[in-house]
């Protein structure tokens, strides 16, 4: 029999951090630290895409073929991330939030361990797509878990400190581009190993909780079907729109401005260490201020909703994209509109919170992984297309036609319900 935590939900008492039982930090840091290897793990081969796969494809960086093929493989990462967010979503449901959080996390972690012994493009190709599916799965067990254990009240600072937790991932892997640029780049990926020993502490101190137990003992499992039947198939439909069309833009611009950035005339004739030590940069500073645009999305969200904050930011990603993107800028002006782009991003902690109790108990990690990720196999659509059909070279162009993307995005956001049971204007910072 699994250890049962108690439901912060049922204790609307809870006013402060001193307050949360051991069990509810158990709950928290596991999902933390799952999210913060996600984004490592997720975005050390957009450091090294375009060197690797011109190592094993033995073909120099500026073939066009090297690009195409890295989008591909770009393209089936996100596939799998789709898929496992579907999988691993369902095992949550019918395992239980802790054992599928641990399931996800070993695979993720092997598979991009055994990234680093590939030899030939479609190896790459394929431990990308077998890793995505842990990267995905964790996100809905995750969001889950917290969902389930922490007060509702404090949805918008939860979900802003867990996508926090995915851009100092993503710090994490900027950094290990900084101590492997000198290596090939290959090595880079054992870094994605590590996040295997959390599984160890997981299964033995993060419990199940009291929610997904009780609604395990006392009710048959829900089909995968029941997500578009009666009163759950609009908020499915709504919420897979909305995320479908924003990730196809985002996911086309965290691959591609990369490969721009290293494409721009003051950076395109340095050497290979010199590249990956601006793309590098770049990225650093893209997360470092979505971390910022995270918590002043959670505060627009306290006040305005999820809805009304999801499409204000989506909104105002249309229009940074237009700026950075529709005409030329050299590095020192892109490095503005760049910081720009990431506060932006912080819409996409919303959805942590926001989605998950859009579906009920038994159908929460599948509802909310199936929404989030089957979104992202048109995002790999998306990320292949606007590579593959953009005049070779010419990636500013292709990032420019991506950010229209933003406003049916904006416009599907409108649609969203506000979650049943939120109370989004209350928590720990309003004390």
């Amino acid at each position: 029999m699994e250890k049962v935590v108690s439901s912060s939900p049922a204790q609307p008492e809870v006013r402060s951090l001193r307050e949360l039982s051991s069990h509810q930090w158990k709950s928290g840091i596991a999902a933390w630290l799952g999210w913060l290897f996600d984004g490592l793990d997720m975005h050390i081969y957009t450091l090294v895409a375009l060197p690797f796969v011109a190592e094993l494809m033995r073909l120099p960086v500026t073939d066009p073929n090297v690009g195409r093929h890295g989008a591909l493989i770009n393209g089936a990462f996100l596939v799998g991330w789709a898929l496992g967010g579907a999988f691993f979503g369902r095992l949550g449901d019918l395992l239980g939030r802790s054992r599928a959080l641990c399931l996800t996390i070993l695979t993720y972690a092997a598979f991009t361990g055994l990234s680093a012994f590939a030899t030939e493009w479609w190896h790459l190709l394929i431990f990308r797509f077998l890793g995505a599916l842990g990267i995905g799965g964790e996100w809905a067990v995750g969001a889950s878990l917290l969902s389930e254990t922490w007060p509702k009240r404090w949805r918008p600072w939860i979900a802003a400190t867990l996508q926090t937790a995915v851009n100092l991932g993503v710090l994490l892997a900027c950094f290990a581009g900084y101590l492997f640029e000198k290596q090939p780049p290959r090595w880079i990926f054992l870094v994605g190993v590590i996040p295997a020993l959390l599984v160890l502490w997981i299964r033995r101190a993060v419990p199940e909780t009291e929610e997904w137990q009780n609604a395990s003992a006392n009710a048959p499992k829900p089909r995968l079907i029941e997500l578009f039947r009666g009163s759950v198939a609009p908020n499915t439909w709504r919420a897979l729109t909305v995320c479908a069309v924003a990730l196809t833009a985002h996911w086309t611009f965290m691959y591609w401005h990369q490969t721009h950035i290293r494409n721009l005339p003051e950076v395109v004739n340095l050497d290979a260490a010199q590249k990956n030590r601006v793309a590098v940069q770049a990225l650093f500073l893209v997360m470092f201020a979505s971390i910022i645009g995270n918590y002043a999305s959670a505060f627009v969200a306290r006040f305005l909703g999820y809805r009304r904050a999801a499409a204000a930011s989506l909104g105002a990603y249309f229009f940074v994209m237009m700026g950075a993107y529709g005409t030329a800028h050299d590095l020192h002006t892109l490095y503005y509109w760049l910081f720009a782009i990431g506060t932006c991003q912080g819409v996409f902690g919303l959805f942590t919170m926001c989605l998950p109790p859009l579906f009920p108990t038994l159908l929460r990690t599948t509802g909310a992984g199936f929404c989030y990720n089957i979104g992202r196999i048109v995002a790999a659509g998306g990320t292949v297309f606007f590579g593959v059909f953009t005049k070779v070279g010419d990636y500013r162009m292709a990032l420019f036609y991506a950010g229209f993307l933003f406003i049916p995005a904006t416009l599907a956001a409108l649609l969203l319900p506000e979650p049943p049971d939120e109370n989004s204007k209350a928590g720990p910072l309003a004390d």
